[in-house]
C-alpha cells in the first residue's frame, strides 16, 4: 500500500508542471495559433523562477516572474505569427531554440559562469499544504498512506484548479465562444464584431505565462535549481497531452497523469534499485508518449483554423 501510494505521489509531483504546459497549449491552439514551443517558454519560466527565487528568496514572486518570463517569449511567437503570418511550426521551433540558449547565456551571466543556478534554500521554496490537517489525524498507515499522497506542493493543486478555470472560461464564458470561434474560424467571428488579432494574442500570451509557470513549479518545487537538464523534453510531453486529450482541459489533464504516472514508474523502480538499465527507465516517459499518440489520437480533431496563418482581408 505504501509503494503504491508512493507511485500516486511521485505521479501527482510531475503531473502538476505538465498540467500547466498543456493547459498553455490548449488555450493557443483553441485560439488557432499552434504552440510548439511550450518546451522554449517552460525553460526559460524554470531559469527565471530559479534564479529570481535565490536572489529575492521570495519564491511566489519567483513564480510569477517565471510566468512572465514564459510570456515574454511568447511574445515573440505572437508577433511572428499574428501580424507577420509565419509558419506556426517553424516560429515554434526558433522559441524552442531560442529558450534553451538565452536560459544558459542568463544562467551563465547570473551564476559566474556555471550552466546550472544556486540552490534554493529549503525555506524559501514554494510551500507544501495540508500537512496540517493530515497531521490532526489519528497515527495510523492510513494517515501515512494520506500523508505519502497528499502532501504536495501547492503548485499541484493549482494545477488542478487551473484546469477548471480554463474549463470555465472556455466554455461558459463569452470570452471562451470568441476564443473557439476564432480557432474554428476567424473570419466568419471577425464578421460578427470579434477581434481575431487581439483573442489570438491573448491565447498567445497566456500559453507563454501557464508554460512559464510550469516551468518555475520544476525549478522552486520538484528540485531547487536550475540546470540544462532540467526540463529535457517535458514542453513536447505537455503538447502531446494537449493533443491526446483533445484540445481539451479536462483531457489534457488526464493526459498528463498518465505521462505523470509514467514518470512516476520510473523513478520509483529506480529508487527501489530493480536491476533495469537506468537510461532504459528514463525512456520510459517519452516510449509511452509515443504509444499513446499511436493508438489513440488518430480520430481526435483539431480546431479548424489551428496553424493557418490569418490575414485579414483588405
Amino acid at each position: 500500500m505504501i509503494d503504491i501510494a508512493t507511485i500516486i505521489s511521485i505521479t501527482l509531483l510531475y503531473s502538476g508542471p505538465l498540467i500547466y504546459v498543456a493547459l498553455g497549449g490548449v488555450l493557443s491552439e483553441n485560439g488557432g495559433v499552434v504552440n510548439i514551443g511550450l518546451e522554449g517558454m517552460m525553460t526559460i519560466g524554470a531559469l527565471v523562477g530559479a534564479t529570481v527565487g535565490y536572489y529575492s528568496g521570495n519564491p511566489w514572486f519567483a513564480f510569477l516572474c517565471g510566468g512572465l518570463a514564459g510570456m515574454g517569449l511568447s511574445l515573440l511567437h505572437a508577433i511572428a505569427t499574428i501580424n507577420f503570418a509565419a509558419d506556426h511550426i517553424v516560429s515554434g521551433i526558433a522559441i524552442n531554440l531560442i529558450g534553451p540558449g538565452l536560459s544558459l547565456f542568463l544562467a551563465k551571466l547570473f551564476f559566474d559562469g556555471a550552466t546550472l543556478t544556486k540552490p534554493i534554500p529549503l525555506d524559501n521554496k514554494l510551500p507544501k499544504i495540508i500537512g496540517g490537517v493530515i497531521s490532526k489525524l489519528p497515527d495510523s498507515q492510513f494517515k501515512q498512506v494520506i500523508r505519502i499522497i497528499f502532501e504536495q506542493h501547492v503548485t499541484v493543486y493549482l494545477a488542478f484548479l487551473l484546469v477548471l478555470v480554463t474549463y470555465f472560461i472556455l466554455y461558459k464564458t463569452k470570452l471562451g465562444l470568441r476564443i473557439r470561434s476564432v480557432g474554428e474560424h476567424p473570419l466568419a467571428a471577425e464578421t460578427l464584431g470579434v477581434n481575431a488579432y487581439r483573442i489570438k494574442y491573448i491565447c498567445v500570451l497566456a500559453s507563454g505565462f501557464l508554460s512559464g509557470l510550469g516551468g518555475a513549479s520544476m525549478s522552486l518545487a520538484v528540485v531547487s535549481s536550475f540546470r540544462d537538464t532540467l526540463v529535457s523534453g517535458q514542453g513536447f510531453i505537455a503538447l502531446a497531452a494537449m493533443i491526446f486529450g483533445g484540445w481539451k482541459p479536462q483531457g489534457a489533464m488526464y493526459a498528463c497523469l498518465l505521462f505523470g504516472a509514467a514518470q512516476g514508474l520510473a523513478v520509483f523502480l529506480g529508487s527501489k534499485g530493480f536491476n533495469v538499465d537506468p537510461n532504459l527507465l528514463s525512456m520510459l516517459p517519452y516510449i509511452i508518449t509515443l504509444l499513446v499518440l499511436v493508438a489513440f489520437v488518430k480520430g481526435v480533431k483539431a480546431p479548424s483554423a489551428d496553424g493557418k496563418p490569418y490575414e485579414r482581408s483588405k
